[in-house]
């Protein structure tokens, strides 16, 4: 079969095309919506469904792994039945539809306690399959913007990359504006939630009717092609469009066989969740479904497998960088001292400064890795995703050491969390766009947007494992003091110095402090300066692994940088 050597390909190397700011624009308002309701979603449960926290804990861990899971769905049915244009509009109305039962669900549980609660599993539902044809169509489409082997991919993603964190700003600023508000006594104005979840509605249809508006005009090639059209229309895949999946009854039911399978082993052997289970089952087996392609050349089966090897290590690195949503959240709200100017920030705005330093440094990144191509001094794809595991460990590092001498009682400098973030920003910037940039670019056009799918659920895993690494973080300082003002001697109790009588075991269950240190893999974490460690450890051997194996990644790369 002939193919196409992108690196030889001469590429413009000025500008960007109108088409990728329509994107920007319309990813912008998706995130917006997303991170907003998100925001909302466990006080909402908690505070007007009457969840206990533990279960609306459990609620949106499953929401939100499903929603990277449903990605493959959405990818596949736009390869092969409607395009990446159609599926996007019909995901953005989708979830803007499942905005509006959330606003209906928050308008009726005072009055219909039981259709409310309905209506919000039926909101969850829909959203997460609203973002599932939303999701990897929209990457997808950045990439078909540019012709093969266009030096300015990555400086593209990275302007998307700056949409999606614009509007996950504005949303987790916004959103709560409105729909969490509390008087100045205290009390929590429940009614006020469905505001929220309104506002997140109405920023997805805004940014649905946009595309619908100026997709036609700029969402196409150079030579003003349309982009994203129904399979059997679109043109702009050159060569590679003749080409379709072919496979065997065999691959076919064996596939089917695998996910069960793997389904069982991850839920009765490893030990996760049903939903887990699913989300790794389902990877798995989609990952080695592709590769039985009979009509794959080797060379797209090299490139397709240094996507599924990326998309390992990228897992590690959401696992850790996800703490920010728990962890260190904990952290932020009982061992740090939060004032900053004269303001002492709620916690969950802590981790606000990621999308802040998102949007100051995107556009210097993209600038960076024009600078670099020019002077041939770019790094590979696998590099720059070294160099971003790299950068997280050392955000971690730093932190490590702040809180190595930390009393029980003392707290830490919310400045030391906001370094730290601006170091898991950067690293962000050189893994996450690169990332998609690269399953663009590797991707063969029949796959294009379900290996996008595939992609996202290198993230879905991370978040699964980011549970499982956050539930080992020590007691923090709030519980040796709650444990003091009930007169148990919580040190001694996890060094086992003394043994605890039945009614201090049952005080401290009640008072939800644990009275052992955790452990993992084997190791007992006995302090927060442990506990970090591990995530210095984690993506530091991941970074130096894969630059170890850049080189070899190069080479099945064919080309492609």
């Amino acid at each position: 079969m002939d193919t196409i050597n992108i690196a030889e390909t001469p590429t413009p190397t000025k500008g960007h095309p109108k088409g990728l700011y329509v994107l920007f624009t319309t990813e912008m308002w998706e995130r917006f919506n997303f991170y907003g309701m998100r925001a909302l979603l466990t006080l909402f449960l908690v505070n007007a469904l009457a969840f206990r926290e533990a279960e609306a804990s459990v609620i949106y861990g499953g929401f939100l792994g499903l929603c990277y899971l449903t990605p493959m769905l959405g990818g596949f049915i736009s390869d092969r039945f409607l395009g990446n244009r159609n599926c996007i509009l019909l995901g953005g109305v989708t979830m803007g539809i499942g905005q509006l039962f959330l606003f209906f669900s928050a308008s009726t549980f005072d009055s219909n306690f039981d259709i409310s609660k309905l209506a919000m599993y039926a909101a969850l539902g829909i959203i997460i399959l609203g973002n599932g044809f939303f999701k990897p169509n929209i990457s997808s489409m950045v990439g078909q913007l540019y012709p093969k082997g266009d030096s300015r991919l990555d400086a593209a993603f990275t302007i998307f990359y700056m949409g999606i964190n614009v509007g996950a700003f504005l949303g987790m600023y916004i959103c709560p504006l409105v729909g969490d508000v509390v008087l100045e006594n205290g009390t929590r104005v429940v009614a006020a939630f469905k505001w929220g979840f309104l506002a997140a509605s109405m920023a997805m249809f805004v940014g649905s009717f946009v595309f619908y508006l100026l997709k036609n005009k700029y969402i196409v090639t150079p030579e003003g092609k349309p982009v994203g059209a129904k399979p059997a229309l679109n043109i702009t895949k050159g060569a590679e469009e003749v080409q379709e999946a072919s496979f065997s009854v065999a691959s076919k039911y064996g596939a089917i066989a695998a996910f069960v399978a793997l389904v069982l082993v991850f839920r009765f052997i490893v030990d996760q969740n049903w939903i887990y289970s699913f989300i790794y089952g389902s990877g798995l087996t989609l990952a080695g479904f592709i590769i039985t392609d009979k009509s794959l050349s080797s060379i797209e089966r090299d490139r397709i497998l240094v996507i599924y090897i990326l998309g390992f290590f990228v897992m590690f690195f959401w696992a850790c960088f996800e703490q920010a949503g728990s962890s260190l959240t904990f952290i932020a709200d009982n061992q740090t001292d939060r004032r900053l100017f004269g303001w002492n920030m709620p916690p969950s705005f802590v981790q606000n400064a990621n999308s802040l330093f998102i949007m100051i440094f995107a556009f210097p990144f993209s600038w960076l890795w024009l600078s670099l191509q020019k002077r041939r001094l770019e790094p590979i794809s696998p590099v720059k995703q070294s160099i971003g595991l790299f950068l997280l460990s050392l955000g971690f590092l730093i932190i490590a050491f702040q809180v190595k001498d930390l009393g029980h009682t003392e707290k830490l400098a919310v400045f030391w969390l906001i370094i730290m973030y601006l170091f898991h920003t950067l690293g962000e910037l050189c893994l996450s766009p690169i990332g998609l940039s690269l399953v663009s670019k590797l991707a063969p056009a029949r796959f294009s947007s379900l290996l996008m799918g595939v992609w996202f659920l290198a993230n879905a895993a991370g978040y699964a494992l980011a549970g499982t690494l956050g539930a080992s973080i020590p007691p923090t300082g709030d519980k040796f003091t709650t444990a003091q003002e009930a007169g148990i001697n919580l040190q001694a109790v996890l060094d086992r110095s003394i043994t605890p009588s039945a009614e201090q075991l049952a005080k401290l269950h009640e008072l939800r402090i644990p009275t052992e240190y955790p452990v993992f893999a084997g190791f007992t974490i006995h302090n927060l300066f442990e506990f970090f460690l591990l995530f210095v450890i984690l993506p530091g051997t991941a970074a130096v692994i894969l630059l170890l194996l850049s080189g070899k990644l190069k080479k099945m790369m064919h080309g492609i940088r």
